[in-house]
């Protein structure tokens, strides 16, 4: 959520930065900044009338002492009228203020200077390229069938137990997907990452927190008994962690990676761009969060970008990074690089990872403070990553790796698996 003294002081350069997002924010802008103004007016009235029924509270006191009752009595009637002026004025000013709140939820957050401009995924700006495509033998399969070949997942037992994108892995299909999230996990910690376990359920105020709500409760599944949403991904609980939490500077960096199964309705999805393990409504995904010093939040950025291309070349996985065009950038993101491995026998890239900084946008939902060297409350910065979602890499070395007699394991991943191939 941006921030409201941004908005004052600096309205035509976020309207002419949303323009990048292909939003014509002015008439959202305005309607904020009359919200606002009438806030502030209403809590001034409310001050004012509190103030003077405050004072004539003391008054009839002071009169009744010195005997002055019919005075006293007089005074009353006036203080009677200001507490159903001042009950008014309270009404209108929660009622402002949730319209207030309202309004700031329909902004999304401001593109970086360097978003290029663009309307859709086709204006995305390749950045980097790496790794070799390899050859396939003639009547290479893609990894539906290899799953289905090699009895490794089974997708229409999923459809049978729980309905369609929830699939069943089976067998070295099973152990490869374990091991995956064991060696994706251990790159982490390594790499300084702090590994923790969190619910896989989360409330609404968590929802609001790091903005899936309410952006996205159209994507998030929910359970009305409980008042609960199943979590579309680690960074919506991991981040909350930090929710209402005030810091200080020498806490910074603090980075984060866990584990969790992702929970996504996709509606609308269809078609044979979703076939397999290209779209799943449950998936497994390992990701990384940072909260830094907004100093830092950029060179924290780019590190989070190298730490997923050093998995990738372990992996020995053809990739390619993309700078995502305003028409394409998350709601809640300032700055978003998407990763993508190439599927030789689907013949197109498979989006694995999309690492982003949020810069103040989630903290000042979250109320994510810290205290700055003069004492002063700040809002952190927010980042987080995928490193990786296991459905679409495990498709890629299903498919790349696949040779006329079964499929190799990449070899960072012998010893996590304790087996070299499926066949």
């Amino acid at each position: 959520m941006l921030q409201l003294n941004a908005i004052r002081e600096n309205k035509d350069a976020i309207i002419e930065a949303l323009k990048k997002r292909n939003l014509d924010a002015a008439s959202l802008i305005a309607t904020v900044l009359d919200l606002d103004e009438k806030r502030r007016s209403l809590q001034t009235n409310l001050d004012n009338t509190l103030a003077e029924s405050n004072r004539l509270s003391k008054e009839i006191g002071a009169l009744y002492k010195t005997g002055k009752a019919q005075e006293a009595n007089a005074l009353k009637e006036e203080t009677a009228n200001l507490k159903e002026v001042s009950k008014q004025l309270t009404d209108d000013l929660n009622d402002t203020a949730t319209a207030l709140q309202n309004a700031l939820y329909q902004i999304p957050n401001v593109p970086h200077d360097s978003v290029p401009a663009g309307k859709s995924e086709e204006d995305n700006e390749e950045v980097y390229k790496e790794g070799t495509v390899p050859v396939l033998f003639d009547g290479a399969l893609p990894h539906w069938e290899l799953a289905k070949k090699y009895d490794i997942i089974d997708f229409e037992l999923g459809v049978k137990i729980a309905g369609a994108g929830f699939p069943v892995y089976k067998g070295k299909g099973a152990r490869l997907q374990r091991a995956l999230i064991n060696y994706f996990l251990d790159k982490n910690t390594a790499a300084g990452y702090n590994e923790i376990q969190v619910p896989h359920v989360v409330n609404e105020a968590s929802g609001y927190g790091t903005g899936q709500l309410p952006d996205k409760e159209g994507q998030m599944y929910y359970m009305p008994a409980d008042d609960l949403y199943m979590i579309p991904t680690a960074e919506v609980p991991v981040t909350n962690i930090f929710r209402d939490v005030i810091l200080n500077e020498k806490d910074f960096p603090i980075t984060h990676t866990a584990y969790t199964p992702c929970f996504r309705r996709e509606a609308g999805s269809y078609g044979a761009h979703v076939r397999g393990l290209n779209r799943l409504h449950q998936f497994d995904k390992v990701e990384i969060v940072r909260v830094e010093h907004p100093d830092k939040s950029y060179e924290a950025l780019n590190g989070m970008v190298e730490h997923v291309k050093d998995i990738l070349r372990e992996l020995k996985l053809p990739y390619r990074i993309l700078r995502l065009c305003g028409g394409d950038l998350g709601f809640t993101s300032a700055l978003t690089f998407d990763f993508e491995v190439f599927s030789t026998a689907q013949d197109r890239w498979l989006e694995i990872s999309s690492v982003s900084n949020f810069e103040t946008f989630q903290a000042n939902r979250l109320k994510l403070r810290y205290k700055d060297e003069e004492g002063k409350s700040q809002l952190a910065h927010t980042l987080n990553g995928s490193s990786l979602a296991l459905p679409r890499v495990l498709a890629g070395i299903l498919e790349n790796y696949q040779t006329e007699d079964g499929i190799r394991i990449p070899e960072v991943l012998i010893p996590y698996c304790g087996f070299d191939r499926i066949d």
